[in-house]
């Protein structure tokens, strides 16, 4: 019933790469736990499904129930071994081949090797499944288009173009889904450290006339303490998709949206 609820809220790619291969575990003391292929798997679903998970088994159980994500690739071998299984049941699928009731059953040893599984699961398990893929993330990519690259490069020059990436990166975009989290609490501070720039140069790129108009949005966070008003870090709105330079908006005629943004980050400039 869960599965069933999530498929119906997002993309089919999505759905089969990363929810349908999820398996129960089990409920007890008001906790659900399901197994994911890989620790990638667990990252992905506790960070983007546990809560929804969480209200579809409350609304289920008709009470709280806390979800546990553990990493539990033994399933992956037993769903697989299931498939042999009906094929040895099965010989009249193949009538021109040796019957198939006298094999012996596969070995889960050698699993892969009997069943040949699909080349998606293997690039999946190559590009996923490894003590290097652990530490370079694959899953948490992220797409530079070569337009970016070698139109807006050369105008707003390499800082720029680190700070924005760096923003892009505390950001969460899906086209296919439409799915958008760009807006941010974050730190001047933060944005340098993962521009490998200065704050000041942080400070100059948000205050950029091109940056300002088609990528970053910024608004100084200030809260009110015993000593006065404070700075608290910066509220950031990250354009994601790549806008047209402004020469290209004059040789194609297609002009961008003047305000992008949200009207809370239309005034301020530090």
């Amino acid at each position: 019933m869960v599965l069933g609820s999530l498929q119906a809220e997002m993309s089919k790619a999505l759905f089969d790469t990363w929810v349908q291969p999820l398996k129960p575990i089990g409920y007890q003391n008001k906790t659900f736990t399901i197994g994911a292929f890989n620790p990638y798997g667990k990252s992905w679903v506790e960070e983007r499904l546990s809560s929804r998970i969480e209200h579809i088994l409350e609304n289920l159980y008709e009470e709280p129930v806390k979800l546990a994500v553990t990493v539990s690739n033994s399933f992956y071998k037993d769903r697989v071994l299931d498939k042999a299984v009906t094929a040895t049941v099965a010989p009249t699928l193949a009538p021109k081949k040796p019957a198939l009731s006298q094999a012996k059953p596969a070995d889960p040893d050698r699993v892969d090797i009997a069943t040949e599984p699909s080349n998606r699961k293997m690039m999946l398990q190559r590009a996923y499944g490894s003590e290097r893929a652990r530490i370079i993330q694959p899953e948490r990519g992220m797409f530079v288009t070569g337009y970016l690259f070698s139109n807006w490069l050369p105008l707003i020059g390499h800082s720029a173009f680190a700070v924005i990436l760096a923003a892009r990166s505390l950001c969460y975009w899906n086209p296919m889904t439409g799915e958008l989290r760009n807006v941010v609490e974050t730190e001047m501070g933060e944005l340098a450290n993962r521009a490998a720039v200065s704050v000041r140069t942080v400070k100059d790129v948000l205050n950029d006339d091109l940056v300002m108009r088609y990528f970053l949005r910024y608004r100084v966070r200030r809260v009110m303490t015993s000593n006065g008003v404070r700075t608290a870090g910066i509220s950031l709105q990250v354009r994601m998709d790549d806008p047209l330079t402004p020469s290209d908006q004059v040789s194609s005629g297609l002009m961008e949206e003047e305000e992008w943004y949200l009207a809370e980050f239309s005034g301020e400039k530090e």
